[in-house]
């Protein structure tokens, strides 16, 4: 029997500080990290009865040791949810935690649940990508991919070769840009908010607390990211201070049917529109966000004009300068990372989608005046994805 679909909203999100990998949370658990995101977000919900939750998705890039086990279902009991609150793990690399949200999303939308909670978690200090994996030889024997395809940053390279406009000091510039930002935010109070305090251990220095990410660089200069080497080829143009550093942290938001957050009074920051995965060359996986923000456009009905904010994930200055490129946007547009991005407080892989989310449900609060925006990411092995979002504090709506 045919059903119409629902609304789906976004109704709040929160992540730990991202810390640098092996840096603040060395001996911190990774399921820890993503256990008190959880928490947090029942915290601040009280209007929320636990065994409303319909489902629990936790992604993970590495899915051994503290990230493994169905990191879904073992985080929602340790949190505190109730036993019939089932949970389940989920992989797409960098966008795992996008998958984890639109995956719900669906099932909200069709009827299959009401409310769910989804989010990523990745600590890279201990789990570095690919550990632990065993990649089918014939990928390469049989020339499927170069095997350029499976480094991150030599794809980066590989996109400069392609679009060799976008230099190494653009690049630079971009960087420099995201850390301002990020440094200009957190001076203004808009970064803290996301923010839940995760307690710390070091077996030398006793207990901390981390309520701040510990990658970014304030006092970054132009000059000193001249000097930066090029890890992944000789005289390239990525380096350390044009690319996402290697991170550890964790993220979780709160979805819903829209009729059923305003049944439970639960506050709507956004509202779903359309979504759009698509796959690219491998060897070049930055590309990626350009079609798949085309697919989610042509979707939605709507064209590039009609997005008012972006939130790019920053994983090589390089892709997101493609992006803007592309869709005719000046690397300094206001509507694009306005409190800065993963180039300054870092990608703990397969949490980063919710981070964007969140920060975008922010943005959408502070401006009215802005019907749509977009999050979007590349992926690695070749794929991109975008969500786009309508604000419901829309000043034109009636």
């Amino acid at each position: 029997m045919p059903r119409p679909s629902r609304d789906v909203v976004f109704v709040d999100g929160v992540r730990t500080p991202f810390g640098k990998a092996g840096g603040m949370y060395a001996h911190t658990r990774a399921d820890d990290l993503v256990i008190r995101c959880i928490r947090e977000l029942l915290r601040r919900h009280p209007e929320l009865p636990p065994e409303r939750v319909d489902e629990v998705a936790v992604a993970a890039t590495t899915q051994i040791g503290d990230q493994g086990l169905t990191i879904g279902r073992t985080a929602a009991l340790l949190a505190g949810l109730p036993k019939s609150v089932p949970g389940f793990a989920i992989d797409r690399m960098c966008a795992g935690a996008m998958t984890a949200v639109t995956t719900v999303a669906g099932g909200i939308a069709m009827g299959a649940y009401d409310v769910a909670i989804a989010g990523g978690v990745e600590h890279m200090g201990r789990h570095p990508m690919g550990e632990g994996v065993d990649p089918n030889p014939r990928i390469l024997a049989e020339k499927l991919v170069d095997p350029s395809a499976l480094v991150m940053g030599a794809t980066a390279e590989n996109l400069h070769d392609q679009l060799p406009h976008i230099t190494r000091e653009r690049a630079d510039r971009f960087g420099l840009a995201s850390q301002q930002k990020t440094k200009a935010a957190y001076e203004a109070g808009k970064l803290q908010p996301d923010l839940v305090s995760v307690a710390t251990r070091d077996p030398e220095s006793g207990w901390g607390l981390a309520t701040t990410d510990e990658a970014p660089r304030p006092d970054t200069a132009l000059e000193k990211m001249a000097t930066l080497r090029t890890p992944f080829r000789p005289h390239g143009r990525v380096t350390a201070g044009n690319a996402a550093g290697l991170n550890d942290g964790a993220t979780a938001c709160i979805l819903a049917a829209e009729d059923v957050a305003r049944e439970l009074g639960l506050p709507i920051a956004m509202r779903m529109v359309s979504y759009g995965f698509v796959g690219v060359e491998p060897e070049v996986m930055g590309v990626g966000p350009i079609p798949s923000t085309e697919k989610a456009l042509k979707k939605a009905g709507l064209t590039i004009d009609d997005i008012g904010l972006f939130e790019l994930n920053e994983a090589f200055a390089v892709q997101v300068l493609a992006f803007l490129d592309h869709f005719g946007i000046a690397d300094d547009d206001r509507r694009v990372n306005p409190w800065g991005g993963a180039i300054a407080v870092g990608h703990p892989l397969a949490s980063s989608g919710v981070r964007l989310m969140t920060q975008l449900a922010r943005h959408f609060a502070e401006h009215p005046e802005v019907r749509y925006g977009l999050t979007a990411m590349c992926i690695g092995i070749g794929m991109g994805g975008t969500v786009i979002w309508e604000n419901p504090n829309w000043e034109g709506a009636t």
